[in-house]
């Protein structure tokens, strides 16, 4: 099948899928998953469908030439039919590529502090802020789903529910290990010092993407304590979930009802399961791949925050803006992410051309 074939194909398989959602009586889950496909076929058929219409246009431009009265006019508009044929034969390209069904998704986002004690706990505060910035720019929610403070308002840990569109697909390069660079508020003397956080972002998985068995969790329950280990609650509404084959173990606490803090749990455990197989499926992957972009490696110092020089650099692609505020507020990290997607698809491209 050639290329054009293949595009025509996807166009007809669009225009099908609109007119079953157009019948009546149609069941709200069968619209659902019919809505989710064609979505996905919409960008290919609207870029496609540009692509044509150049070209059509190009063929009427060159009848035009002989014409000595239209010659003039039909060079310049041939001039940037000429151009843009080929960024609309890219972008037919990069629309083709295999797409990753967890990029509609929602996240756990999870930023823990590493090195650095206090300092690294208000730079774990600083990269929540960061994203809290750029979601709301995305018109994305943001929910604190566990969060344990540190001295002079730090985070040792926050996780979080981002819901909203396509929220994994931006999000997805932050996994990993965030260090910044400057003078912490306790330090006299001025020094400049370095500390680290790590960041985790896991695709929401829902029930049909990971089955878990009764028999293979053990449930535990217990009280919620607070700080310096007084019981907080004077009933069991801890929960700490055992998912027995695999070993991953989620505790919460944050509500009073055992309930609320068993549905959470195993929202979160889904999510960890989920996102274990989908490491060890791109680990397979990757054994085969020559460059890569967001390989989700947590250990890996993905990114530089530099106050004295004020700038940013991500160290996977060489990137270096000097915008820090703007990033940290979350209004320039779109700039960041853009330059990781087009990274990801131009090394994606190369292996399919390989």
């Amino acid at each position: 099948m050639s290329l054009t074939e293949k595009l025509s194909a996807i166009r007809d398989r669009a225009g099908a899928l609109a007119a079953q959602m157009g019948e009546a009586g149609l069941a709200g889950e069968d619209y659902a998953r019919l809505a989710t496909e064609y979505a996905a076929l919409e960008p290919v058929v609207a870029t496609f469908t540009a692509y044509e219409a150049a070209l059509r246009e190009k063929a009427d431009l060159e009848e035009m030439l002989a014409d000595p009265e239209m010659r003039a006019m039909a060079e310049d508009d041939l001039h940037a039919v000429n151009a843009r044929i080929p960024e609309l034969e890219h972008a037919i390209q990069v629309a083709l590529l295999p797409k990753d069904a967890a990029d509609t998704k929602n996240v756990i986002l999870e930023i823990r502090a590493g090195t650095g004690g206090a300092e690294a706990a208000l730079f774990a505060a600083d990269l929540f802020a960061m994203y809290e910035g750029y979601a709301a720019q995305q018109g994305w929610r943001v929910e604190v789903v566990r969060a344990a403070q540190s001295d002079l308002e730090g985070y040792r840990e926050v996780v979080a529910e981002v819901s909203g569109r396509d929220v994994y697909a931006h999000l997805k390069y932050e996994s990993g290990v965030h260090r910044v660079q400057r003078v912490p508020k306790t330090e006299a003397q001025g020094r400049i010092h370095t500390s680290a956080a790590t960041v985790a972002v896991l695709p929401e998985a829902e029930e049909v993407d990971v089955q878990i068995h009764p028999d293979d969790l053990r449930i535990d329950t217990y009280r919620s304590q607070g700080a310096g280990g007084q019981h907080v609650n004077t009933t069991d509404s801890a929960v700490r979930i055992t998912h027995i084959p695999t070993g991953i173990v989620v505790e919460m606490q944050e509500e009073r009802s055992q309930h609320k803090n068993r549905a959470k749990a195993m929202k979160m455990l889904r999510t960890r399961i989920y996102d274990a197989q989908r490491q060890a499926a791109a680990a397979e992957r990757a054994a085969d791949r020559k460059a890569q972009v967001g390989s989700g490696d947590r250990s890996e110092r993905i990114r530089t925050y530099n106050f004295p020089q004020g700038r940013v650099t991500d160290h996977r692609i060489g990137l270096t803006l000097y915008k820090l505020e703007a990033v940290l507020a979350g209004e320039a990290l779109g700039e960041v992410v853009e330059a990781l997607q087009a990274e990801d698809q131009a090394a994606r491209l190369m292996s399919a051309e390989v």
